[in-house]
């Protein structure tokens, strides 16, 4: 009788953990709390029937270069639709700041910071595959590509203290202050700057800043395609609150139970030792998302024509501004001028919208103590400042409150959607420090959240990585991902 596993969550890292195991002969079974399997990568009609909402992920570079999906061969299972203008950045004043896809284009565009762009990203969108290899690994390894984790490093502490030094007109610094406020940390700050890095050297590649044609839930249904295929089950609408409660097996025979969302679930694993479950307790998360989806009769009434370029928006205002708003959150309030990540698949993907329509998707970060806002005025009064007229537009709305979303999904504590806190200190602890922090101390009973390293995105590396670790525990060597997916797979 072949091996079980169990499977608690079916976001991306559930699910590629539920993969791995599937084609490596264990027999798997998913359970997810939701209606609906996918986590933060689902798509839904939130608003109007045929308007098609991604629920979290939108925008996927770092699914393309991940080395678990590229094995999968994710780009033969979704067909990927790349703009030309990876993300934009309107300024109060002045031309809007764009990356292009094309490097020489942005740098053309920037004025007196192009040099100085091109210099600090070019390095790194030429060696993505080593990038990708620093970013996509524990922080506590030996990096397989010295020079580039090198170089990663000198220009992360740059712009992670002083990016004034490194950039020296608006366009440029507020380019860079929009992709750095991903990470939802003060700025500048080293979390942001890596996070930032790793971005704006996808913008600059030729995967680019990518939507799934359909919506994020592509890449869901081509994880349970495989997984139904290779024999696994999956049931939605299984909230396990409490592992001593679910029969998930014998370890002894080598069954394993790995949890796929937030790591606080071991903490209720019998046995589970003390100090090891006050850990899991110590792990901070970061300030919660609220997001609003809208439903519009027509594209968003950009004051500039170039926005419609760009899938992602960054509506930030100045990079005075991106800052004072990341730091507002950090201190227990919301800026008067929020920083907005604004998506607008449709502009590239006409399956999203009737024709003629559009749909737009924007969240802001808020403070842990501010859960339960409505975010719909704060981001509105914000897009007006860029987008005059689009009130008008608007004929549907779906509103996500953090608390909302802590609800929906447990991984997400407090509406933190990226799934912890981003710091270095916590990039080491992740959720505790151990060179295999996917394996717990309780036999068989393992983790694969985005708490894990590598950390949030869809990449499903964490799902990778305790899907590994099972493996070696079981079978006394480490696998291979040509092992999985034949001699053609991506070299790990």
């Amino acid at each position: 009788m072949s091996p079980r596993a169990t499977i608690v969550g079916s976001g991306p890292n559930g699910l590629v953990a539920a993969v791995t195991l599937a084609r490596a002969g264990y027999s798997v079974r998913v359970l997810e709390a939701a209606g609906a399997a996918g986590g933060s990568a689902r798509t839904a009609e939130l608003t109007l029937p045929g308007f098609r909402h991604d629920v979290g992920s939108a925008v996927h570079p770092v699914a393309r270069s991940s080395v678990w999906f590229r094995a999968f061969g994710l780009d033969r299972r979704v067909e990927w639709l790349v703009p030309d203008a990876s993300f934009a950045h309107p300024l109060p004043s002045g031309p809007t700041a764009i990356a292009w896809r094309d490097l020489d284009r942005t740098a053309a565009s920037l004025g007196a910071d192009g040099t100085r762009w091109r210099r600090l990203i070019q390095p790194l969108r030429d060696h993505l595959d080593g990038v990708v290899a620093l970013t996509g690994d524990h922080l506590l390894r030996v990096p397989r590509h010295p020079v580039t984790a090198a170089a990663f490093a000198v220009r992360t502490a740059l712009l992670g203290t002083a990016p004034s030094l490194a950039l020296r007109t608006e366009a440029g610094l507020v380019l860079w202050a929009g992709v750095a406020a991903h990470a939802a940390r003060t700025l500048p700050s080293l979390a942001g700057s890596a996070a930032g890095l790793l971005l704006a050297a996808h913008a600059h590649a030729a995967t680019g800043w990518p939507v799934p044609r359909g919506g994020a839930g592509a890449i869901t249904d081509a994880l349970i395609d495989d997984l139904l295929a290779h024999g696994g089950e999956l049931s939605c609408n299984e909230n396990v609150v409490d592992v001593a409660a679910l029969d998930w097996g014998d370890a002894a025979a080598g069954d394993v139970l790995v949890l796929a969302g937030s790591p606080r679930l071991a903490a209720t694993v019998p046995g589970i030792p003390g100090s090891y479950a006050a850990a899991l307790g110590r792990y901070r998360y970061g300030p919660g998302l609220a997001k609003i989806d809208l439903a519009l009769d027509g594209p968003v009434p950009w004051r500039d024509p170039d926005l419609g370029r760009a899938v992602t928006v960054h509506v930030g205002g100045t990079a005075e501004q991106v800052r004072a708003s990341a730091a507002g959150v950090a201190r227990g309030r919301l800026s008067p001028a929020p920083y907005v990540l604004v998506a607008q698949p449709s502009v590239i993907d006409a399956s999203r919208a009737p024709a003629g329509a559009a749909v737009l998707w924007a969240y802001l970060h808020v403070p842990r103590g501010a859960a339960a806002l409505d975010p719909s005025e704060p981001i509105l009064r914000r897009l007006e400042e860029f987008a005059p007229g689009i009130r008008d537009r608007i004929i549907g709305r779906h509103v996500t409150r953090a608390s909302q979303l802590a609800a929906r999904n447990p991984a997400a504590i407090g509406g933190d959607g990226l799934g912890g806190l981003l710091t270095l200190r916590q990039a080491v602890r992740s959720p505790v420090v151990s060179t295999v922090p996917w394996r717990t101390p309780a036999r068989g009973v393992y983790l694969a959240g985005s708490a894990l390293p590598p950390g949030p995105g869809v990449t499903g590396m964490p799902g990778w990585y305790a899907a590994r670790t099972v493996l070696t525990d079981a079978r006394g060597s480490v696998p291979r991902l040509e092992d999985l997916f034949g001699a053609s797979a991506m070299g790990e």
